[in-house]
């Protein structure tokens, strides 16, 4: 009688616990590139979140007539912003409005008091700080039948109190850290003009922007949001079209899958920049949110062909003919069936997709038709900085390591999720 060996249960070789994308996810995870890229896209996620709490004039949290208020929520949509701040007519500075009609308020302000919308000089700056922690010189006694003098603060240009001492000088004209709002005759005409747009110094940390003086970093840690809010509502449109069109192209075949798919092969012909700018010129007024529209209209073709293949290569298994015959309707079995096991693929050029739209949104702002002039954008900065890149050039440097730096990050984050998803790539890794 022949009997069969029993094979050790160590010789066995058990799926993976968690299925296919536990097995992605610790493959991914091994990844040094790719995982540093997920953390600095997850940083990026929070700066845009809490961008009113890191760059802004306007309270974090504030005590204003008995009541609670966050008018920091303002920089995400005026709306969010209390209305009792307009009825009562607040003007910048917000800490003077605050103190003149609640003397009993109080405020914590954002970590940097910079705005993105408007120019704040050293002189609001040095408004919101404390007294000097110096002693003051005392000042002299009233004489009989005189009122008191009211204590002075000097003048925040840097002029001294009477009395007081003199003021520290100003830096040099050559220093690119010097005070770009220091003022004062200049009577060797040795200041250069590019002064007055403001290199970076201890008030402006990047600098600020020609004509209007707006802090850089200012634009960048808010331009985050925008950024943000352009590669994933991008992307969020391109792949509800693309996965949609391709799962039904897909799976029906026929005629369906040909009309289809040379409806795509047509909006892959088409140049998707002079696509965007015919569609920009249309609409009268272009806000981020057509600018999200546009990119999200031309940028699906990709993905519907990469979802496409997948459908058809799946819907033969046993396990779509078993729910077909079990009676699932079709919507079940391409959503519920199909898709999660195609999805591995198309998340590929969909990290990728986030990455392009931002590049793309950042080449239309450069060319000023990207996102409208009020907006903090990174690209609206390269726009500002292209005509004088030589003396002005904070206004490219750091934007422009704003944009390579995040371009970088999702490019890394998708090669890492194509090696840990591809069988293929795998097999040749080992």
């Amino acid at each position: 009688m022949s009997t069969v060996p029993i094979l050790p249960p160590s010789a066995a070789s058990p799926p993976p616990p968690g299925g296919f994308w536990g097995d992605a996810w610790r493959r991914f995870r091994r990844k040094l590139l790719p995982m540093l890229a997920l953390g600095y896209v997850i940083l990026l996620g929070l700066v845009a979140l809490g961008a009113p709490a890191i760059v802004g004039t306007k309270p974090v949290i504030c005590r204003y007539k008995g009541r609670i208020y966050f008018p920091c929520l303002g920089y995400l949509h005026p709306r969010l912003e209390n209305p009792i701040f307009r009825r009562d007519r607040f003007r910048n500075p917000f800490y003077v409005s605050l103190r003149d009609k609640d003397p009993k308020s109080w405020a914590i302000y954002p970590l940097i008091y910079q705005d993105p919308e408007r120019r704040v000089g050293r002189e609001e700056v040095d408004g919101l700080r404390p007294m000097q922690k110096t002693a003051a010189p005392a000042p002299l006694a009233p004489r009989p039948g005189q009122p008191p003098a009211e204590p002075t603060f000097g003048d925040p240009f840097g002029a001294p109190p009477a009395g007081g001492t003199a003021a520290p000088p100003v830096p040099g004209f050559g220093d690119p850290f010097g005070d770009p709002f220091a003022s004062g005759p200049d009577p060797g005409g040795s200041r250069p003009p590019e002064i007055d747009d403001g290199p970076p110094n201890s008030y402006h940390w990047m600098g600020v922007t020609n004509g209007n003086r707006i802090d850089v970093l200012a634009i960048i840690v808010h331009g985050t949001k925008i950024a943000m809010l352009i590669g994933f509502v991008t992307v969020g449109i391109a792949a509800s079209i693309g996965i949609t069109l391709g799962a039904i192209a897909g799976y029906a075949g026929g005629w369906i899958d040909i009309f289809i798919s040379r409806v795509t092969e047509f909006f892959m012909s088409i140049p998707v920049l002079i696509l965007i700018i015919a569609l920009l010129a249309v609409i009268d007024k272009p806000s981020i949110w057509h600018i999200m529209l546009v990119l999200g209209l031309t940028q699906w073709t990709s993905i519907c062909r990469l979802t496409r293949a997948e459908f058809l290569k799946l819907r033969t298994l046993d396990y779509v003919t078993a729910a077909r015959a079990m009676g699932a309707g079709v919507p079940r079995i391409l959503f519920r069936h199909i898709l999660p096991n195609a999805m591995a693929p198309v998340l590929v050029p969909i990290t990728f997709g986030i990455a392009g739209a931002i590049l793309t949104e950042s080449g239309l702002s450069l060319l000023g038709l990207g996102s409208p002039p009020d907006t903090p954008s990174w690209g609206a900065l390269l726009n500002r900085g292209r005509e004088n890149f030589e003396t002005m050039w904070w206004l490219i440097v750091f934007p422009g390591l704003a944009i390579f730096s995040t371009v970088l990050a999702y490019n890394l984050i998708g090669e890492g999720l194509q090696e840990a998803t591809d069988p293929r790539l795998r097999e040749s890794a080992k």
